[in-house]
């Protein structure tokens, strides 16, 4: 039986957080507002929408929504500037070796992910081939830890949830994957993520004999 092995994308396939943090860092110094890194792990796996609510309270600014769409489009134009180099060399260590060891078993292959570029995002890096699906945030509406996503994602390749395993490097990830009753495998720090079914560093620590095991 083939299973559904479902990747988010930011933190788990690349590091596009480093630029996320640039640009809503660069937003905050322009509305005078302090914006830290610890400030942007709470971001993690949150929409862009309430990203900028979360920042907006923090500095206790008061906007309209006018000035608060301006500043979302301002705050993906400058998200995007850094990934116009963006290439292979940005995909994090150990992910192609889990995907070409996936393919290679024939198990379905898809992405759920809050952010609105993760296809350019795939074809700049060249892995788009390896995806049987893709669920971004053009197709949801429901932001982590509500499961839509990944629901989604799985219903695309015909899978039913259980046989579904999730690779999420935030909380809220996590917590969509355990209430969809998909497998969680948390990749980061496990204390903050020890609802995970299972934690590694990063993908050079998880083996084929971890995958095939998931496979089943």
């Amino acid at each position: 039986m083939k299973k559904a092995f479902i990747f988010d994308l930011d933190g788990v396939i690349v590091d596009t957080a480093k630029y996320h943090f640039l640009a809503w860092q660069k937003l905050a110094n322009q509305l005078g507002i302090k914006f830290t890194h610890d400030h942007n792990e709470g971001l993690k796996g949150v929409s862009r929408v309430r990203s900028l609510d979360i920042i907006l309270e923090l500095g206790n600014v008061q906007a309209s929504q006018e000035d608060k769409n301006k500043w979302l489009v301002q705050k993906n134009e400058e998200y995007l500037s850094y990934l116009v180099d963006m290439d292979e060399s940005e995909i994090l260590p150990g992910v192609l070796k889990v995907l070409e060891y996936l393919k290679s078993k024939n198990q379905f292959i898809a992405l759920g992910s809050a952010s609105k570029n993760a296809r350019p995002i795939l074809e700049k890096t060249n892995i788009m081939h390896f995806f049987d699906a893709i669920v971004d945030g053009n197709d949801v509406s429901n932001a982590k830890p509500d499961p839509e996503v990944f629901l989604r994602a799985a219903q695309l390749v015909g899978v039913s949830n259980e046989n579904a395993i999730v690779f999420e490097d935030s909380v809220a990830g996590i917590q969509a994957a355990n209430i969809a009753n998909m497998i969680s495998v948390g990749i980061g720090d496990a204390t903050v993520l020890h609802e995970a079914n299972y934690n590694f560093k990063d993908f050079t620590f998880i083996d084929e004999a971890f995958l095939s095991q998931l496979i089943g």
